[in-house]
Order: structure tokens, then sequence, then C-alpha cells
């Protein structure tokens, strides 16, 4: 790990500590956003964490530039992944349908596999989540198998509904609320990713993990799924 400081905006500094995504980045990442939030303390305003980077967003009035960049090096000197910290771990349930996974046959046949095949391999598989972005609560989960890989849609939906699960390259994402998206609709999900009574409002965060569990129409629909069929044209 080489970490590098980047200037964002006047009050904002990207710290970059790796170059390609990978599951053991997490560790490291959380690591530095305990000490990042004890170095700078009720000077920091934000702190967003992604795939390989933390942007410090912090008051332009208690700290400069240089006082801030020298807190992040403090932060990051002698940094070691916490073996004991982890995130939550979720298991959403998903009812995995061409109806309202319009994709589903389609990543079957692109990848050879049995579409019960690609539910299988979709949903054993423990994802972590590098990201929240794009939409409130929508959270960037990786890494699926390269045979399940695909790229985002030529034209994007103008309405995804509520709760739709998808795939774009090796990522997997359930979609919090109803928006416009290109991802690959495999199924979707009854659990409420975003809700503005809890706390964070999101989910799930950065450092959690997340498994995919198949389910029945029937249990599907007494969860309090939507099973309204995705307009394929929409």
């Amino acid at each position: 790990m080489k970490p590098r400081v980047e200037v964002v905006a006047i009050d904002c500094l990207m710290v970059r500590l790796f170059d390609e995504i990978a599951e053991s980045n997490m560790p490291w990442m959380l690591a530095a956003c305990v000490r990042l939030r004890e170095n700078f303390g009720g000077h920091l305003i934000d702190l967003v964490p992604s795939y390989t980077t933390l942007m410090v967003h912090y008051d332009l009035l208690a700290l400069n530039p240089a006082q801030a960049r020298e807190l992040i090096a403090q932060a990051l000197n002698g940094l070691t992944p916490d073996a004991q910290a982890s995130g939550q771990c979720h298991v959403l349930p998903v009812w995995y349908h061409p109806s309202v996974g319009p994709e589903l046959s389609l990543l079957a046949q692109r990848s050879g596999l049995a579409v019960d095949e690609v539910i299988r391999r979709h949903s054993e598989r423990e994802y972590q989540v590098f990201a929240l972005g794009f939409a409130p609560g929508f959270a960037f989960m990786g890494l699926v198998e390269e045979v399940l890989a695909a790229p985002r849609l030529n034209t994007p939906r103008k309405r995804v509904a509520a709760g739709s699960v998808g795939i774009a390259e090796r990522q997997t994402a359930a979609y919090p609320v109803v928006s416009p998206g290109g991802w690959n609709l495999i199924g979707r999900t009854p659990a409420r990713l975003f809700d503005r009574g809890r706390d964070g409002y999101s989910l799930m965060q950065p450092g959690d993990t997340v498994r995919f569990a198949a389910v029945s129409h029937a249990e599907f629909v007494n969860l309090g799924g939507d099973d309204t069929p995705l307009e394929v044209s929409a």
C-alpha cells in the first residue's frame, strides 16, 4: 500500500490507498476511516470511503490544507487493519425470476449455464459492500464470479423497480428506490434498503457483507415484495 493524497476541492482531499479494486482492501479502508475520524475530530465534515479511496471533507475555517495533510499523514502512519473489526452481515431474500429480472435468462445464455445454476452461483457467495452511491442506499458490492460478469446495458432503463437485484461487470447491487438504471436485472428483494427513519438511512454500509438468499414467489410476496413485472421497454 502506497497512499497518495490528491486535491478534490479547496476543503476536500482524496486519500488513495490502492490502485485496484479487491476485497482485501476493505480491512485497510476501515482502519483508515477510524484513524481519520479520530485525528480530525470535530473538524471533519464528511468521510466517504469507496473501493480504493477515502474522501476527506474538512472544516476549512479550522484547518488549512497543510494541516489537513499532516493529520492524514499521522493517521496513516503505522496503519494496520484490525482483525476483529468487521461490518454487519445482511441476508437479503431474492425472488429470481424473468418477470422481475429480465436479464436472468440472458446471463444464463451468455455464461453457458442453466438459469438455476446462475441463481445458485449468485446466491452462494458473500459479497463485500465497497461503497454507497448513485442513489440513497445503493450499495456497490462484489465481486461476482467472472462467469456471471456482464457489461451494463447499452441503453439504461428509465425506470427500475425498488428492490431490483442486478449485475454490472463484476459488481452486484440492489436498487433501494425506483430510479433509472442500466444494470442486468436478475431478481428482486423485498428488503427495505433505504429508510429515512433509520440511523444512517441505508441498510448497508461500506465494510458490511451481503448474502442473497433465493426464495419462492410465495415467500417473496409474504415478505412484502412487489411482484409487478418490470416493463422491459421502460
